[in-house]
């Protein structure tokens, strides 16, 4: 399905990387990203990964996983190294963290970057994980709603309070506000038809990954109509492909699908490693 208006939209084009200790540090990435090029740089969240722990799949997980840098920290690393990239979480387990203080993370790294953040979010699929954060994996979908919301009133409310299923405190005072208004875009990592619900709900964004949507014409049409279902402009509602294909003919497919950006997935390696990745993938960009 060719989206005509969205045919002439330029699709831009971010990276994304587990970023641990013994890959290309976060300020360097961001720094030689910018320099190519590229619109923005989304980090991923693992607090820890418990030992007995395997993937979805049943397969061990990769040592990146537990070896990543809080995202905040090095997003920060990141904005202090660049003056136009984007900075996004990609994604930030909502759920294993008090919103409180997330809110004031989110602030502080939009407030510092200029306006630069994107807040990537996720319910998270790490049963153990989750659990040893005292969040109940069952209810995590609701916390994560609960937790959205927490956090908007911190951000646009000069004396935010909340009362709710999960969180509740009086009026506060609770500074910096983020630079963008009402706050940064909010991108809901998720897939099927329940995730496009609470896209359309509460968020700004949708984050997808190709390989978990069975059909994303199809998907994207769908919450294209549920947004007008739901009083919603489609269009205020960004497409972010994550581990989006690098060949110029996918890549022009998804602009004509109206995918507002395409976050090419980087491995955990050295800058001898990661610096022509960048310089291959910024040719595919530019070939766009």
């Amino acid at each position: 399905m060719i989206f005509p208006d969205q045919e002439d939209t330029p699709l831009k084009i971010g990276l994304a990387m587990f970023s641990t200790h013994y890959a290309i540090r976060p300020d360097e990435l961001a720094r030689e990203a910018e320099n190519r090029g590229f619109e923005s740089l989304w980090l991923p969240e693992h607090t820890h990964i418990p030992v007995d722990r395997k993937g979805p799949t049943g397969d061990p997980l990769p040592e990146e996983y537990w070896n990543t840098f809080d995202p905040f920290v090095a997003l920060t690393a990141a904005a202090g190294a660049t003056r136009n990239l984007r900075l996004g979480t990609g994604i930030c387990l909502v759920v294993q963290r008090d919103p409180i203080t997330t809110a004031k993370e989110v602030a502080s790294l939009d407030f510092l970057s200029g306006g630069r953040f994107e807040f990537g979010i996720g319910g998270g699929w790490n049963r153990e994980e989750i659990g040893n954060h005292r969040s109940d994996f069952k209810t995590r979908w609701r916390r994560l709603r609960e937790s959205v919301a927490v956090m908007k009133k911190i951000w646009t409310e000069d004396e935010p309070s909340f009362e709710g299923e999960f969180f509740r405190f009086g009026p506060m005072l609770a500074y910096p506000k983020p630079v963008q208004k009402p706050h940064p875009a909010i991108h809901l990592g998720g897939h099927g038809s329940v995730a496009l619900d609470r896209v359309v709900d509460y968020c700004d964004g949708w984050l997808p990954i190709p390989v978990r949507t069975k059909d994303l014409v199809a998907d994207i049409a769908e919450l294209r109509r549920r947004a007008e279902a739901a009083g919603r402009d489609p269009k205020s509602i960004a497409i972010s492909l994550f581990m989006a294909p690098t060949d110029e003919k996918a890549l022009h497919e998804l602009q004509a699908l109206g995918v507002d950006r395409a976050i090419f997935r980087l491995p955990s390696e050295s800058r001898e490693t990661i610096l022509p990745r960048l310089d291959d993938y910024a040719e595919v960009m530019k070939a766009l």
